[in-house]
């Protein structure tokens, strides 16, 4: 159960009460109102805003503050720059979006509506320059004829050179509202997972009545809310409930959530996902209320619920009506109004106006008479006030005008008039105001149910679309469903709660349902009002009532062109304020009706996520998981400089002092295993046990060639084909015994071999008697190397172990016994070209077996190598790699067709002889030397024929692998060449374009040093 507690004002004594008055006052708080609210006016709060500084309290949002300061024009919108303010309370405000924060903790577009206050927060707008006030991107406003839908699209085209010098680097700066840190994210965030039987997703009335239900009833309830405190609506309307006030009862409900342990309250917490399986993704605000983290604690928190059963209550938004200049700072939506004054005690305006289409909207009219402040007119565009408002126009003697707000007169103080035009006669009048609150109905939050794919079903009562389908286990309540009397959410909500935890078998009783008022929600749908001037749909992208009439007539019809081609509903807020209304402005124009029209498809994330978040602790150097080898700590210990190898850490080469560069260290490290021995930690490569009666005829169809024919105690390289004839993955096998072999893959594909192995073993040759266990990580196996690696071993191996030529011949594999009893295996294999063996121990002694290397081997002067020298002795030698086990190369294009059994059949045998795989002018592996010993040869260049101009024609292969050779002293590489090894001794052209650089080189053998593998068999 989490601590959730719903903050509650603090009883004052009429000193304190009067102390507060004055701070309040002294602070500059120009509007904020003498009631409590739901604030704490005992702890004041410092902020500032573009460098201004003001003051609110506790409980206070960014907005609500810079509400309370007076404060109206806090942004400017993208494409026209034009001045915007405050429009909503919710997460779903469109035009507050402000920088918060500064340095490296600097975020942009974020919404003030949801932006706790805190004591120092700094926050600044946005998208202007110089200043907020003194915009001169504004003069963006008188091209607007040209700024239209599909702007881009008619502009950019042409002339086609234009694209990358001009409007591709315009389109990039001009892009985005804020602008991110460039500094590292200094804050941490997390991941967690939660269960639970019902999970409740919205924290208003139905969501409360949903959780008390499934809670007694003695289901496991999660009850997610993205607000700081439990209400939804209820915190802004007030009403009564069970015969007590809304907050009392709020209280209480939330006292009796509390105290049940099998109830878990997750406030400041947004779901924004829902998937398959039942899982859900919310994000926690844990940190986001305060100017830092404190230590070890994360900012944010990403969380993944899985539940058997979800009852969404998510409420529903009130959306604004299209008509002539609806973006001007002080035009707001009606219930965010109300939430100012009834939760914030903050009033937006003192001479405020009402413009409704519906019943709802009358409540603001109530609210601001109570406040103290004055309805200058209510304009409904129904032909006669409701009889269950007049009551209200009487005793407040409220000027109601029959009509539209057909223009709003102000600047970027925002507004000062509004035009009233009568739809029956034409006649306006001109109202003098500062604030304009706008109803326009109410839109279910349909999107949670929408995410599988799910289409919602338009309700002609309420005109709005409702929840036509639900992910499996998903059903919703109240507002959410449109049920939009409180009385209705109360009741809905407590049902779906109780019917959920049902389902999940719980037995327990759900008592009552809460009982209200049934208020009546009558509307008389009005999308747009036409007339001189921009109207606004979508506030923060700019788009307007033209730019969706425009897209009709240029044939973008569909609702998905729709948004693409005018940009509606891709900005920050998802259209959560203006699609439908755009949807309804194109119906009109087709000629169709609303549903027949249609809705985009919706997608997570219902509200913007930070990527942190999703990375979570998977950043940096904690991108990934680490493996480390076992003698990792010991190699640290040498200095040695690592690299990442998938998910491993190997050492690539161990400096010593007065050594210069990585290269100098490299080629003393060759060199060493050269002329004397050298070891090297190879325990990342993938190590496979392969047992059982039928393990050699297993291994036959999996390799081209032969393994039921190895003999017992003897290696073999072997390599492996996809289905398709391409070579996948090689490696050697050992066998250990009559039933027994070891075989070892590539570091890269360790895990995709074994998935492999065990593919054929249980779809494509069930009926072989053969088990598979993978024994990566059981082995610490190292590589030593060198004309002294016998005499080294030997120091090791009990005496009784016979390591000649002849006790230990190249290719031999067998278990030895070390001195002091440890059991290895040891392999005698060259990936060097020099005699090496390889030994395997348990991973426990790995450390223990390099410390014992560097102490047996000092008298031969032991040098530990890493990655960097092993791929220069692998070069040198001829061997090849992952560059040259690329995906495309066959066994023949490797050199080693003739590895390719003719007795047996194995996978890939068949593809392997398609003509294309087996045409002459394939690329194969060959060596490639510059002819300046002096030139540096690089991976990726392209190789031509002298004389010809480059290009796709004469493009004959490329380098995929180079190195400095200390013995050759020079540069070489391996290269896939056309028709190379009918070419050694040819001297081609090698381009590489990306470093401008072109020189010549010859094609040789791929094998540089000890083309005859005498040293390699001692």
């Amino acid at each position: 159960m989490s601590g959730y507690s719903q903050s509650e004002p603090l009883a004052r004594t009429a000193r304190e009460e009067a102390s507060i008055r004055t701070a309040v006052t002294s602070a500059s708080q120009s509007h904020r109102l003498p009631g409590d609210g739901m604030i704490d006016r005992r702890s004041p709060l410092r902020f500032s805003f573009d460098g201004k500084a003001m003051t609110g309290f506790a409980g206070d949002t960014l907005a609500s503050a810079l509400v309370a300061n007076g404060v109206k024009l806090v942004a400017r919108s993208f494409k026209y720059h034009r001045p915007r303010g405050i429009v909503t309370a919710g997460s779903e405000e469109p035009s507050g979006l402000v920088e918060m924060r500064t340095g490296a903790r600097r975020e942009p577009n974020t919404r003030a509506t949801t932006q706790e206050l805190y004591d120092g927060l700094i926050a600044n707008s946005q998208n202007r320059w110089p200043s907020l006030r003194h915009d001169l991107m504004s003069i963006n406003q008188l091209f607007a004829p040209i700024f239209v839908a599909g702007f881009y699209y008619k502009t950019f085209m042409w002339p086609a050179k234009f694209w990358e010098s001009i409007y591709e680097p315009m389109i990039r700066r001009a892009a985005g509202l804020g602008k991110s840190a460039e500094l590292p994210d200094p804050d941490h965030y997390d991941k967690a997972w939660a269960h639970c039987d019902v999970l409740v997703v919205g924290g208003g009335p139905a969501g409360l009545s949903a959780a008390l239900a499934a809670g007694r009833a003695g289901s496991r309830v999660i009850l997610v809310e993205e607000d700081t405190l439990l209400g939804g609506r209820l915190l802004g309307d007030g009403g009564e409930i069970d015969g007590m006030d809304a907050r009392e009862w709020l209280r209480s409900t939330t006292r009796e959530l509390v105290s049940l342990p099998n109830v878990r309250i997750m406030n400041r917490t947004a779901m924004f996902g829902v998937y398959d399986g039942g899982t859900y993704a919310a994000l926690e605000r844990v940190s986001d209320n305060v100017a830092m983290p404190d230590r070890h604690q994360v900012r944010q928190r990403l969380w993944r619920i899985v539940a058997r059963r979800s009852v969404v209550t998510a409420g529903a938004i009130e959306r604004p009506i299209v008509f002539p200049g609806n973006d001007r700072p002080g035009v707001m939506m009606a219930s965010a109004v109300r939430t100012y004054v009834n939760r914030f005690a903050a009033l937006p305006g003192k001479r405020v106006a009402l413009f409704t289409n519906n019943d709802d909207g009358w409540r603001t009219a109530e609210t601001i008479q109570r406040a103290g402040a004055h309805i200058v007119a209510v304009i409904d565009p129904r032909r006669e006030v409701p009889a269950q408002h007049r009551r209200l126009v009487d005793t407040y003697d409220l000027r109601v005008l029959a009509g539209v707000v057909s223009d709003v007169k102000g600047g970027v103080d925002g507004v000062r008039s509004i035009v009233v035009t009568n739809d029956r006669n034409g006649q306006t009048q001109r109202v003098e105001t500062d604030c304009l609150a706008v109803s326009g109905g109410w839109n279910p939050n349909v999107g949670l149910s929408c995410f599988h794919r799910g289409k919602p079903i338009w309700r002609e009562d309420i005109a709005a679309f409702v929840p036509g389908g639900a992910p499996k286990g998903m059903a919703t309540a109240g507002a959410a469903n449109g049920e939009l009397s409180l009385g209705a959410c109360l009741r809905d909500g407590h049902s779906a709660g109780a019917k959920a935890a049902a389902e999940c078998g719980a037995a327990g009783k759900p008592g009552e349902a809460s009982k209200a008022d049934e208020e009546g929600y009558g509307i008389a749908p009005l999308w747009h009002v036409k007339g001189k001037g921009k109207a606004f749909v979508d506030f923060q992208h700019d788009v307007t009532a033209s730019d969706v009439t425009l897209a009709q007539r240029e044939g973008f019809e569909s609702v998905e062109h729709l948004k693409r081609y005018t940009t509606l509903g891709m900005a920050t807020d998802q259209g959560k304020t203006s699609n439908i209304n755009g949807l309804a402005i194109m119906a009109e124009a087709t000629g169709r009706t609303i549903p027949e029209t249609g809705t985009t498809i919706y997608r997570p994330p219902y509200a913007p996520v930070a990527i942190g978040a999703f990375a979570g602790h998977h950043r940096d150097e904690n991108f990934h998981a680490w493996r480390l080898t076992p003698s990792h700590h010991w190699a640290a210990k040498q200095g040695a400089v690592f690299v990442d190898t998938g998910l491993w850490k190997r050492a690539q080469w161990y400096p010593r002092a007065g050594e210069k560069d990585w290269l100098e260290s490299v080629s003393r490290e060759v060199l060493a295993v050269r002329n004397g021995v050298g070891f090297c930690d190879v325990s990342t490569l993938g190590k496979v046990d392969v047992r059982g009666a039928d393990a050699g005829v297993f291994l036959d169809r999996v390799y081209i060639n032969a393994f039921s024919s190895l003999a017992v105690g003897k290696a073999r390289y072997g390599l492996m084909l996809r289905e398709d004839g391409i070579v996948y993955d090689d490696g050697t096998t050992s066998r250990l015994a009559e039933d027994h072999y070891f075989l070892t893959t590539t570091t890269a594909k360790a895990g995709l071999v074994m998935q492999h192995l065990e593919f054929c073993r249980q779809v494509l040759f069930p009926d072989l008697d053969v088990q598979l266990t993978s024994a990566t990580d059981q082995w610490a196996q190292f590589s030593i190397a060198g004309p002294n690696a016998r005499k080294l071993l030997q120091d090791l191996v009990d005496p009784s172990e016979d390591l000649t030529n002849e006790g230990f011949p190249f290719m031999g594999a067998r278990e030895v016994k070390l001195r002091g009893g440890v059991i290895a295996r040891l392999f005698r294999i060259s990936f060097s070209g020099e005699m090496a063996f390889e030994i395997s121990v348990p991973a426990r002694y790995g450390a223990a077996m390099a410390e014992n290397l560097m102490i047996a081997g000092k008298p031969y002067g032991v040098t530990p190598y890493g990655t960097e020298a092993l791929g220069v002795m692998r070069i040198e030698k001829g061997h090849v790699a992952g560059p040259e086990l690329n995906g495309t190369t066959t066994a023949d294009d490797l050199g080693l067709g003739k590895m390719m059994s003719k007795k047996k059949d194995f996978i890939g045998r068949v593809m392997a002889g398609r003509e294309a795989l087996i045409a002459p002018n394939r690329q194969v592996v060959v060596g490639v030397k510059p002819t300046n010993k002096a030139r540096r040869l690089r991976s990726g260049a392209h190789v031509v024929p002298r004389g010809e101009t480059p290009g796709p024609k004469t493009d004959q292969g490329y380098v995929t692998s180079v190195c400095f050779s200390p013995v050759l002293d020079q540069w070489i590489g391996l290269g896939l060449v056309e028709r190379g090894r009918e070419r050694i001794g040819e001297i081609v052209r090698i381009l590489d374009p990306l470093r401008s650089e072109d020189y010549e080189a010859e094609i040789c053998s791929p094998v540089f040093y000890d083309p005859e593998g005498v040293r390699q068999r001692g």
